[in-house]
């Protein structure tokens, strides 16, 4: 069983999603079948609203519950600290934008997802592979609640999405993220009270906290905090010269979880903008990855505050 409670997540996130990472498994299999294959984590869809349930055919597989690890737990690199705490000085410097509650926050970002194939002939499924990076676009509105959008080049394509459960923590609408703690210690409390998911505990904290800075708009303050907080998480190293799904080089914050693939939150390394994400084996898997194969990418293009729905920056 999962050691923490069942969650709402926040409407027009990972709402369908109970793990950070998932495969995208297409198959032939009666449904029946389908949905009781639990399958290794890969980069999340990030599929939303009830429409992406049925993804042309296909399925999102959940994980089995996460046991908490038994083994020691390395220190966060004094590497790592340093730069989330570059990082967290140059949010803090950024003026907080002034905001109505009948606006919207605009993601544009590029990405891609790993999938497998599966058959009734051939009961295992291949190795993941990384399908064609693709553009994503979203609206979310500010006070969160109203519907937003989703327009994704992919079986996604165009979704409404919902608006908010007035109440939520974990809601990610630009005035809830405004309630958040300015304390780091307290942000650390509030990623490990608040994460959704099923990875064991330090690594689904430092998951929740590369989705707030994925596909939101965080204010300066609560940013400073979160980066700060995220230092204080053990085992996140640094990876230099990575690349974001745009083909942009920066320097990553990262961390592993137990089954051999690393999550990199990927910055420039001279303004400290957050750049994209991925997520890259580092060992031989049993489903057949390699060492280096990556299982998901994506970068953030263009993160702006728009007056409705479909306009675009």
């Amino acid at each position: 069983m999962s050691e923490l409670p069942e969650k709402d997540l926040p409407p027009g996130r990972h709402r369908l999603l109970k793990e950070h990472l998932m495969t995208e498994i297409r198959q032939e299999t009666p449904r029946a079948e389908r949905t009781a294959r639990a399958r290794r984590p890969w980069l999340r869809p990030v599929l939303v609203g009830a429409a992406a349930a049925a993804v042309a055919g296909g399925v999102l597989v959940a994980l089995p519950s996460g046991a908490e690890q038994n083994t020691a737990v390395k220190h966060t690199s004094d590497e790592a600290v340093a730069l989330l705490e570059d990082i967290a000085l140059a949010t803090a410097k950024r003026d907080a934008p002034e905001i109505r509650d009948d606006q919207y926050v605009y993601v544009k970002s590029r990405v891609a997802y790993s999938s497998q194939q599966l058959t009734a002939s051939d009961q295992k499924p291949s190795k993941p592979e990384l399908d064609p990076v693709h553009d994503r676009e979203v609206w979310f509105a500010v006070d969160g609640k109203r519907p937003g959008l989703l327009v994704e080049e992919n079986r996604n394509g165009r979704t409404e999405l919902e608006a908010e459960k007035p109440g939520l923590a974990t809601n990610t609408s630009y005035r809830n993220l405004t309630t958040l703690p300015t304390d780091p210690d307290a942000m650390l409390k509030w990623l490990y009270k608040n994460r959704q998911g099923d990875n064991q505990k330090d690594h689904q904290a430092f998951i929740t906290f590369g989705d707030l800075v994925r596909e939101s708009l965080v204010p300066p303050a609560q940013g400073a905090a979160l980066y700060r907080a995220a230092a204080k998480l053990p085992a996140v190293e640094v990876v230099k010269d990575v690349k974001d799904a745009a083909g942009r080089t920066g320097v990553a914050v990262s961390r592993e979880d137990e089954h051999g693939l690393q999550t990199q939150l990927i910055f420039n390394p001279k303004t400290f903008e957050y750049l994209g994400e991925r997520v890259v084996a580092t060992r031989e898997t049993e489903d057949g990855l390699e060492e280096g194969d990556v299982t998901g990418t994506a970068a953030v293009l263009d993160r702006e505050v728009v007056d409705k729905v479909e306009q675009r920056p």
